[in-house]
């Protein structure tokens, strides 16, 4: 699977822009700020229906703009479909595969996988569990419609215990029965998306590990483990010996909303331990294990977007991650990147099929790749 051609309309920084691409590298170079990271995001937009960065649509369109239109001609078993994305302010997104509109943005996902590896990847060392979870929830739910689903009831059910909850401390009154009824509500959908996220870990696991030792040349060791309040016994009866904990808390205090993933170094957490360097290599590694994971559920390549990830890496490291990512062990790529010459010397060096393009006053153009030498 490859994406043949993008176009552009009011989103972000670019007024109208049709690009074509290699179906295997492509990079874009120019200086921090001229909307390298825009058109990355623009193909996540088609893939996932959202922005990587921000889940509010109209913070993408353009300034002074009403709209912004996305649409591009994915290639998948030598068939061409084409997917056009349009938002504009006051109304719901719009979604057509080959003109025909979706009817749940949800049917979609999953239909174009990609993989963002990113410096807003960093929250996942810095910040808190909700973005580990989100981290699981992205990589199943491109490959597993039913997850997604009990997702999204386990939170509607978890949305209605917690207001039980808090009608039961203001009024004075509790209906024990009514929280059995989303107590139950939790544990079918529970199950599911905690079996779901505990095989995701552990399969990861040796991947990501070897990913970091090619990255790093084995210099530390890594680990990745899955923390739940399920695996400490039934979710139930756990619900159940909480209720008086939450009724004075007025919200819910078990469940796999509370889930985490554990990043070691050492058999010491990263986020204390690791310098810049190695914590970007942990994470560009995880990222790579989430492509290998997808692939494998897929049954097919995803496409790998790599937006600035060679800062704070020296060359040697910048090669190593290109010669694993080069192979056929990956498809489509793009990248983003200040440096041109540095991009240009490894992807030459290493014979592969490759489109180069300069970013310069919100025009795209290309610049160098395989049999195009343009200055």
């Amino acid at each position: 699977m490859y994406l043949k051609k993008l176009g552009l309309t009011n989103f972000k920084n670019y007024e109208l822009n049709e690009l074509e691409f290699s179906p295997k590298i492509n990079c874009f170079i120019g200086n921090n700020g001229v909307g390298k990271t825009n058109i990355l995001d623009a193909i996540h937009y088609l893939s996932l229906t959202k922005s990587f960065f921000n889940n509010i649509d109209s913070v993408s369109i353009r300034h002074g703009e009403e709209y912004f239109i996305i649409n591009g001609t994915f290639v998948r078993d030598g068939e061409e479909d084409n997917i056009y994305c349009a938002f504009q302010k006051q109304k719901q997104k719009l979604l057509k595969r080959n003109g025909k509109e979706y009817q749940k943005l949800s049917d979609h996902v999953g239909r174009y996988p990609v993989v963002m590896i990113s410096p807003a990847d960093s929250a996942l060392i810095t910040e808190g569990s909700e973005d580990r979870r989100r981290f699981m929830n992205k990589i199943i739910s491109q490959y597993n419609s039913g997850y997604l689903d009990s997702a999204l009831k386990y939170q509607k059910a978890l949305q209605q215990r917690n207001r039980v909850l808090k009608d039961s401390r203001s009024s004075g009154s509790f209906d024990p029965e009514a929280l059995t009824i989303w107590d139950l509500q939790l544990v079918k959908y529970g199950a599911y998306v905690y079996s779901e996220r505990d095989l995701l870990v552990n399969e990861m696991i040796p991947v990501f590990q070897e990913y970091y030792n090619r990255i790093s040349s084995g210099k530390e060791t890594v680990s990745l483990k899955y923390r739940s309040h399920l695996y400490e016994g039934d979710f139930e009866e756990a619900l159940l010996n909480s209720r008086e904990k939450d009724r004075l808390l007025e919200y819910t205090t078990v469940g796999i909303h509370k889930d985490d993933l554990l990043l070691d170094m050492n058999e010491f957490p990263v986020k204390s331990l690791g310098s810049q360097g190695q914590q970007k290599s942990y994470l560009v590694a995880l990222k790579l294990a989430k492509f290998a994971y997808i692939k494998r559920k897929a049954g097919f390549l995803p496409i790998l977007l790599l937006d600035d990830i060679f800062d704070k890496f020296d060359a040697g490291r910048v090669e190593q991650i290109i010669r694993i990512v080069g192979n056929d062990s990956f498809g489509q790529i793009f990248i983003t990147d200040t440096h041109r010459d540095r991009l240009h010397e490894i992807l030459s060096s290493h014979n592969v099929d490759y489109k180069m393009f300069r970013i310069e006053g919100n025009v795209v153009e290309e610049v160098a790749g395989t049999g195009n030498t343009k200055p």
